[in-house]
This record gives structure tokens, C-alpha cells and sequence, in this order.
């Protein structure tokens, strides 16, 4: 059969290449090592298994996540230092600081670049400070310097907000409704803001549902130790600090595990994996709850740690550090009981410290056994109170909760 004229010979790419490569070799030995250590890595990139791929699904996500929770808490880190912090209440009396507008900014500005057709359910909206110039000029400077500061994330994160007007338009942007249908990244930009207020525990928080499902948590807790075997105290919600051995930042990807690593400026640090620590003995377990009286019912959680055999004191601090301390073993059960019959708590509240504490082994749910429910909105409308621990020992908890309440 005659021969195409027009199909020419070729050499597959990998092959071509590694051919020059052996010529040059022979030529000039002196480069042998560094040609040998490119044909290696090129053969490794064209015969790398599909199973590499798929472990690597929301990879891009989690970067994206941690990147821009870092940023954000390196934002709320200089706010924290300040004797004034710009302070409004919003409707529901609940105070927020420029560090939150500034950390939500940043933040939607990230998560648009990236991924630009997501919704976003964000805590914070700008009416009040578009009412208010002096304010939003003192949000805008705070966002405009950290971002030039964080010049190793900028190329990930997008070339940062233009103006003041901007920035505006960027917070208000988290106005999704949520829902059980495609991306919805969930965002509280300071988690525990009186908490903020007073020098103690806080968190910024950030986490992708898709079709109500919580897939990619990240949280970053400012004034936690660094250590993750570092246990805790009874006033660590209180007088609490940023100096050095503190900074964590936790994050979790659905199927893939848990992992904690320091909080600081710039690349990402090395993460290690973390995981809650085997309980055995109910006696020797330490509850973590809320500051304040109103999120929690304290006087009923005693109740539930006496019938447990529970002898420790309980920790009380503000924000999703709690989810992140029992996650890496410093804490074992975090309960939230309802305080209230009608208030319904928000998605951004617990998103991704859900994720975080089951990545690391534990079971979240409500009190009556019912996983938290994302996907109906910007509230946990259909949970009441929250109960992590353990995945061993949740059912016990579970019973005991139940019988101080009065659950059926």
C-alpha cells in the first residue's frame, strides 16, 4: 500500500526529549546530574497513575481556603493589638470591628478570583459603613496594607481590591441565600467577636458546601498554642495572646483527614495531621462550651457533665477554636445546648469546624442525633444545639444530653 506523502515520522515527545538529553550528556558531562534529575521528573509527570488525580480532588479549593483564612487572620491579628476597634452594633445588638469587614473583604475578594461563579453566605453587609466614610476609610487602609504585606499569596489570591468602593461592593457580595443546590462558600470573618473584644479566643472562618454538603474547612485561630498537644486550661478564653508558640490554623477536606499547622505571614507552613485522642475513661474527658450564657445553656451542661463522671472544670471560649481543640485532642466534647426555642443558629457558625471535628474522628450532631443540616439555607432551621465528641462515646453523650433535656 503506498505510503501517505503528506504523514510524517514523529517521535513521541517523551522519547525526542530524552534523546537530546543523552546527546548533550555525552558531550558535556559536568550537567549529567541535573539532566538526569529533568528526564526523572519528566518521566514522572507523563506516568503519573489516575488515582494521584483523584486524591487531589478540591486540592485547589483548600489552598484557596487556607491562603485566604490566613490572610485574614493576620488582618484581625493587627486589629486585636488596638485599643479601639471600630466598634458598631448591627440590628440584632451583636457588635462587629473593622476587623470583620476587613477579613470578609478579603476574603470574598479571594474566593471571587478564584472561583468567580460561587455564591457566598458571608456574616457581615456594608450598608453601615457606606453611612459612615471616616469608617470605611480606616476598613480600607487595613485591607489595602496587609495585602501588600502578604506579597507571597497575591498571585493565588488575585491582584487585591482596587479602592474603598470596592471593597464595599466585595462585602456585600455575601449575600447568598445558601441552599442544598451547587457551590456555596460559607464565611464568619470573626467568629466570636466579643470574644475579639474582651482578648480571647476568636476565629476566622471559612468553608465550601456544594449541594449542601460541607466538603473544605479551613479556621484560623489567632491566640491558640501552636502545639497540638498543648491541653486546655480553664482561662483560655480569657487573657489570651498572639505572641510566639500561637497561631494555628486548622483545615479539613471531606475523606482526606484533618491536619493543623502554624498561622503565620506569607507561604503556608508545614501542616500535620491531627485526630481527637482515644477516650476511655468519662472521668478523666474535659467539655469545651461557650462564654457566653446566652449561646449555651451552662447550667444544664453541668448537669450532663455530672451524670458523664465528668470531673474537670469545663472550658469556656468564644468562637470554633472549641471545634479545633477537641479536633486535635486538647479538648474532648463540645456541647451547645439550645437556650432558646426559636433562635436558629447560623451555617457560618459551625460549617467548618463540622467538617473538622469528623475529618479528625468525631461525630457532630444536634440533640436529637441529627446531623447539622447546611443546605436549607443561612440557618441551621431544621437542628436545635450542637453536640460533637468522639465518634466512641457520642452515643453515650447523646443519651445523657437527651435525659437532662427531656429529648424523645
Amino acid at each position: 500500500m503506498p505510503r501517505d506523502p503528506s504523514h510524517k515520522f514523529r517521535l513521541p515527545p517523551l522519547l525526542l526529549t530524552s534523546l537530546l538529553i543523552l546527546i548533550l550528556a555525552a558531550f558535556i558531562p559536568s550537567i549529567t546530574p541535573r539532566l538526569t534529575l529533568i528526564l526523572s521528573h519528566l518521566r514522572s509527570q507523563s506516568t503519573t497513575p489516575k488515582l494521584a488525580k483523584m486524591t487531589s480532588l478540591y486540592s485547589r479549593e483548600l489552598e484557596i481556603a487556607q491562603l485566604a483564612v490566613q490572610r485574614a487572620s493576620i488582618l484581625t491579628k493587627r486589629v486585636f493589638h488596638e485599643t479601639s476597634k471600630g466598634t458598631v452594633s448591627k440590628d440584632d445588638a451583636s457588635p462587629v470591628t473593622i476587623g470583620d469587614f476587613g477579613a470578609q473583604a478579603l476574603i470574598i475578594s479571594a474566593l471571587k478570583h478564584n472561583f468567580p461563579h460561587d455564591e457566598i453566605v458571608a456574616e457581615e453587609e456594608a450598608t453601615e459603613l457606606r453611612a459612615n466614610p471616616p469608617l470605611r476609610d480606616q476598613i480600607w487602609e487595613l485591607v489595602r496594607t496587609t495585602s501588600l504585606d502578604d506579597v507571597a499569596a497575591e498571585g493565588l489570591l488575585g491582584g487585591g481590591i482596587k479602592d474603598a468602593d470596592a471593597m464595599l461592593d466585595i462585602i456585600d457580595q455575601g449575600n447568598s441565600k445558601g441552599g442544598k443546590v451547587g457551590r456555596v462558600w460559607t464565611i464568619d470573618p470573626i467568629d466570636g467577636t466579643k470574644g475579639f473584644l474582651r482578648g480571647g479566643q476568636y476565629a476566622v472562618c471559612l468553608a465550601l458546601l456544594e449541594d449542601g454538603d460541607v466538603k473544605v474547612g479551613a479556621i484560623g485561630c489567632p491566640n491558640l498554642p501552636v502545639d497540638d498537644a498543648a491541653p486546655l486550661t480553664a482561662d483560655i478564653g480569657a487573657n489570651a495572646t498572639d505572641d510566639e508558640g500561637r497561631g494555628v490554623l486548622f483545615s479539613a477536606v471531606i475523606g482526606q483527614g484533618a491536619t493543623s499547622r502554624p498561622l503565620k505571614a506569607g507561604a503556608l507552613a508545614e501542616g500535620r495531621s491531627i485526630s481527637m485522642k482515644p477516650l476511655t475513661d468519662m472521668s478523666n474527658a474535659s467539655f469545651c462550651e461557650s462564654v457566653e450564657a446566652g449561646h449555651s445553656n451552662q447550667s444544664e451542661s453541668a448537669q450532663i457533665a455530672q451524670k458523664l463522671g465528668i470531673t474537670k472544670q469545663s472550658v469556656r471560649m468564644d468562637s470554633q477554636a472549641k471545634y479545633g481543640s477537641i479536633a486535635r485532642g486538647a479538648g474532648d466534647i463540645y456541647l451547645r445546648l439550645p437556650t432558646s426555642k426559636t433562635y436558629q443558629e447560623k451555617i457560618w457558625d459551625h460549617a467548618a469546624g463540622d467538617l473538622i471535628v469528623r475529618e479528625a474522628g468525631g461525630q457532630v450532631t444536634d440533640i436529637k442525633g441529627n446531623r447539622l443540616n447546611f443546605g436549607v439555607g443561612r440557618t441551621l432551621a431544621t437542628n436545635s444545639g450542637v453536640i460533637a465528641a468522639p465518634k466512641a462515646v457520642h452515643s453515650q453523650v447523646l443519651s445523657v444530653v437527651q435525659e437532662v433535656l427531656g429529648v424523645k
